[in-house]
């Protein structure tokens, strides 16, 4: 086995070289191994996830109903998704229409007008539907259509419902064909809402599974709350979801917006989940139904190992409420925030210190946007409250590179420990001049960062460095749910080319949020069965993993290719990456001073001949990472037609 890879390595190899002989460029790469620049902050690998779209429900939270606890009146007219009209982001430069819910998925198993919505003390929201039953052998019910469904695997979930009457028969079933289900039967009702669990195999893969509660007798049903779970999910997450996060290994996520955050109350997503109002999204298409709060998100993060970076509501939230949501996280359990915490299963505080101070508060899209001298003061406002409650808060401001960037670094940068940018690229057909958009973008809002420094008294002295805590590559149709775009090779060559470029001014991006994780833009993607990497999340995965920390200085006129160079934290390698955005074999001329050049180095490669390249569910790795070995003997590097090619230099004592 050993000497079958070796001579596939070798292979490898050859075609590598061959390609450099056919290559009708070598460049000249000039790195100075010993000319170190600050440090790469690992925050500048950061992640950010929003309730939005298929991020949370319907990618990481692994609930399989649409409309659990029933924020729309279920009357069986009409199947609950519609298309949405599109917006004009694509690089066709039309709206592309998606699909969205807009109506109850629910559908009614017998007479229709057997099922009302109560509205008198409802379970959870403003109704919850009644089954009026009249004849003892006619079953009635609900179902919920389309659920994804892999055969033998078990699905666990539970029905809150109460009766009034003499109820003889509820069930619930599974089903996956005509005539194929598995069936648990509930314990009898009383009039007192409690909880029904059943555990499910599936017989056979279909797309087109269905719950379904039924029952018979004579008397009212009530249902308050249902949920339908892959049984192996971890604490509510899908587990290939969370597999493909913990690959990403992002140090921090931000979380719950984005737009979103600007009409969240943080209050609905606390308490007994099955008790959280669900509410029409704020900022987007679809509802929020907040199983997925405060403590959902920071078991989230224990489980990948990463840091919180939580939002506050500054547009239509006020700071007392940002001030108690600090409290609530960071205090100790004897306090007032701290004793609602612990009575809703937390006792010690979170370990929580990043805080975005509202979210993009500069645009007319934003719920409570204000004028500039308005908001500085309600920023300045919110971080004296916050920083009373958690003295370690560290509070990023919102920012917009220009007159808002200026003004908050102006009057609030006793207030801000960094500023937020946020960068988003459309498509370009010329694959150089899409991958140059994202490096040129974020060169200019370093350059308008260090104007403001020397410009603004005492702003030097601060260092308050920027937090790109959206940046992604957003166009084309929305495959994947709300903004649930597709991406391709040329996205993977700029996200990889946009890294250098923060890494080039390293002293400046102290963190940087990929928008976003799952899904929406997302750098993993998800159907109701499989879960794999977009090739931007093959980008991140490769550099958090294996590029250095302390980069060198790199000099190259090289059209077309994109250089980084850093030293791993112990000096001990050099790794070396570089992007070639061209159609075309290409090859480096390495001179590499303080450091002499190995026979061969081992590395990585992300590679497709095809630009437009991508991986879907039917064709996971269309694009990969590859483990390669280049001879470096003859001072070239070869570099393949559109890649980002990755090298482990070892230091020579």
């Amino acid at each position: 086995m050993k000497s079958i890879e070796l001579l596939i390595t070798a292979l490898f190899v050859v075609s590598l070289m061959a390609g450099v002989c056919a290559a009708a460029d070598v460049g000249r790469v000039k790195i100075s191994a010993q000319s170190t620049k600050e440090a790469i902050s690992p925050y500048v690998y950061g992640q950010f996830i929003e309730h939005l779209g298929r991020c949370i429900y319907g990618g990481l939270w692994a609930e399989m109903l649409e409309d659990r606890k029933f924020f729309y009146p279920v009357d069986g007219k009409r199947s609950g998704w519609d298309m949405h009209a599109g917006r004009d982001v694509s690089w066709e430069g039309h709206g592309i229409p998606y699909e969205i819910l807009t109506a109850s998925p629910w559908q009614i198993l017998g007479a229709h007008e057997a099922v009302t919505m109560n509205t008198k003390a409802p379970f959870v929201g403003a109704h919850d539907p009644v089954i009026t039953l009249e004849a003892a052998g006619e079953m009635r019910g609900l179902y919920h259509p389309r659920l994804a469904l892999e055969a033998n695997r078990k699905y666990a979930g539970y029905v809150i419902l109460k009766a009034v009457g003499e109820i003889q028969r509820i069930e619930a079933a599974l089903q996956w064909g005509e005539d194929q289900e598995a069936v648990a039967t509930l314990e009898a009702p009383n009039d007192e809402f409690t909880r029904h669990s059943f555990v499910f195999t599936a017989g056979k893969d279909t797309a087109n599974g269905r719950l379904v509660i039924r029952c018979a007798g004579t008397g009212d049903v009530h249902l308050g709350t249902i949920s339908l779970m892959p049984e192996d999910n971890v604490d509510g997450f899908r587990k290939d979801a969370l597999a493909l996060v913990r690959a990403l290994d992002s140090p921090i996520y931000r979380w719950p917006g984005g737009n979103f955050v600007s009409g969240y109350d943080w209050r609905d997503g606390i308490g007994d989940r099955d008790r959280r109002p669900p509410r029409k999204n704020p900022a987007w298409t679809g509802v929020e139904h907040n199983d997925v709060g405060i403590h959902e998100f920071m078991r989230f993060c224990e489980l990948v190992d990463t840091e919180p970076f939580i939002a506050l509501n500054t547009g239509l939230g006020d700071v007392a409420a940002a001030a108690a949501q600090v409290a609530y996280v960071t205090s100790a359990a004897d306090t007032p925030e701290g004793a609602k915490r612990a009575a809703n299963g937390r006792v010690e505080p979170w370990d929580a210190r990043w805080w975005a101070i509202g979210n993009e508060m500069y645009g007319d899209w934003q719920l409570g946007h204000m004028p500039l001298d308005a908001y500085v003061e309600k920023h300045n406002a919110t971080v004296e409250a916050v920083r009373a409650v958690s003295p370690e808060a560290q509070c990023v401001a919102v920012g917009a590179a220009g007159e808002w960037s200026e003004t908050m670094l102006t009057h609030c940068a006793d207030h801000t420990d960094l500023i937020s940018e946020h960068l988003y690229w459309q498509y370009r057909r010329d694959v150089p001049e899409h991958v140059q958009v994202a490096i040129d973008s974020i060169d200019r809002v370093a350059a308008m960062h260090r104007g403001y420094r020397d410009a603004i008294p005492g702003l030097k002295e601060k260092d308050i460095r920027i937090a790109l805590d959206e940046w992604n590559y957003w166009y084309g149709p929305y495959l994947y749910g709300e903004l649930g775009v597709r991406y391709f090779m040329r996205d993977a060559l700029g996200c990889a080319a946009a890294l250098h470029a923060m890494f080039r001014h390293s002293d400046l991006y102290f963190m940087a949020n990929y928008a976003q994780t799952v899904n929406v833009i997302g750098a993993i993607k998800t159907t109701g069965t499989e879960a794999w990497l977009e090739t931007t999340g093959l980008v991140l995965k490769l550099y958090r993993q294996h590029f250095g920390s302390i980069p060198v200085m790199v000099e190259t006129k090289t059209e077309n290719v994109d250089i980084a160079a850093a030293w791993t934290e112990d000096h001990s390698v050099l790794t070396l990456a570089v992007v070639n955005t061209t159609g075309k074999s290409q090859a480096l001329r390495l001179e590499i001073d303080g450091l002499d050049l190995p026979e061969s180095a081992p590395g990585w490669m992300i590679q497709h001949d095809d630009p437009d390249a991508y991986n879907d569910e039917n064709n996971q790795d269309t694009v990969t990472i590859r483990d390669i070995t280049l001879s470096l003997a003859s001072g070239t590097m070869p570099l393949k037609p559109y890649s980002v090619t990755m090298l482990a230099i070892p230091a020579r004592p």
